[in-house]
């Protein structure tokens, strides 16, 4: 049993992703502007790693900037980007402390040269960290993700080496930004929308969806340990039905 969760082993979701939203109107809600309440989030974000680390979440796929997103006032995402730079130099002493690995996925050709030089510098130097995978999706869109997937899988079925009689929901998979990882087994929207915004629309078909009015600011160990407990007492069934599963 996890003595922090009290939960049996095999009720710990092994990949977790969070939309986190709510930044912007925590500050607007304190009447400061929303780059303020951004960079309040960022403790969150430690908080919540730090925490999925120790109870033993083997991936952890943070929504941090949408492809939408590109369009908000160039002031909040010059500020974005600058925090994101901070975050990524700061974090990555702690990432190798406690054995994580860095993936980025999303558009990562859109973000400035120097977050890129920074987070490559990070992902190589966690590459061999595997207690657990922290995803940065940035720059994130999942329709373009499987556009970009599909235009790759059209070209293999071009060059000959993929037949189209082999497709299927593996080789998809296999082509997607998180190719090699479990599919999200909960997803956690924080600030109070109960919508999936464009974020692994694939990947979250059979995942768990957790909905808080909490922003994301105020969500910390003991919001996303709750979260978790939920998680814990729902009975996944993926299109079985409850006594197909006792008899299992």
């Amino acid at each position: 049993m996890d003595s922090i969760l009290n939960l049996d082993n095999e009720l710990l979701p092994v990949h977790i992703a969070i939309i986190m939203d709510g930044n912007g109107r925590w500050a607007e809600e304190r009447r400061k502007p929303r780059l303020f309440g951004h960079k309040a989030g960022v403790k969150s974000v430690r908080t919540v790693v730090e925490t999925a680390r120790e109870v033993g979440v083997r991936h952890l796929t943070l929504y941090a900037f949408s492809t939408e997103n590109w369009s908000r006032p160039s002031l909040e995402v010059k500020g974005l980007m600058s925090l994101l730079d901070n975050y990524l130099q700061s974090e990555q002493q702690n990432m190798l402390k406690n054995d994580i690995r860095l993936k980025c996925i999303g558009q990562i050709d859109r973000l400035p040269g120097q977050v890129r030089k920074t987070m490559e510098g990070v992902i190589n130097a966690t590459s061999s960290c595997s207690a657990m995978t922290l995803n940065l999706a940035l720059s994130y869109g999942s329709r373009n993700e499987i556009i970009r997937a599909v235009r790759v899988i059209a070209g293999e079925c071009k060059d000959g080496l993929l037949a189209i009689e082999d497709l299927d929901e593996k080789v998809l998979s296999d082509h997607l930004d998180t190719a090699g990882q479990p599919d999200p087994d909960l997803l956690i929207r924080t600030g109070g929308e109960k919508r999936l915004s464009n974020f692994l629309l694939w990947q979250v078909t059979y995942a768990e969806l957790y909905f808080t009015d909490i922003r994301w600011p105020d969500f910390g160990r003991s919001e996303f340990l709750a979260a978790i407990r939920e998680y814990g007492v729902r009975q996944r069934r993926f299109g079985k039905t409850g006594a197909q599963l006792f008899q299992e």
